[in-house]
């Protein structure tokens, strides 16, 4: 099982747009989170021209469960 972390923020134009982390370290913490979330925010690290990150909207931790089936393929 592998886990993602989901960074919601909301847009300048209104829009929300996701940033994906890959296997975030075990017992992160929501402060955490929010300090990084608002230095991304407040940094402008992302430079998006038009569509600066101006809040967050949310953070989640998603599991994700792949099975891979063998088909004989080459």
């Amino acid at each position: 099982m592998t886990q993602v972390l989901e960074l919601q923020f909301e847009t300048a134009a209104g829009k929300t747009t996701t940033i994906a982390i890959d296997t975030p370290k075990p017992n992160v913490t929501a402060e955490e989170i929010q300090q990084v979330m608002q230095t991304i925010i407040v940094k402008n690290v992302f430079d998006r021209q038009a569509s600066a990150l101006v809040a967050m909207t949310g953070a989640r931790i998603v599991d994700r469960q792949v099975r891979e089936f063998e088909l004989g393929i080459e």
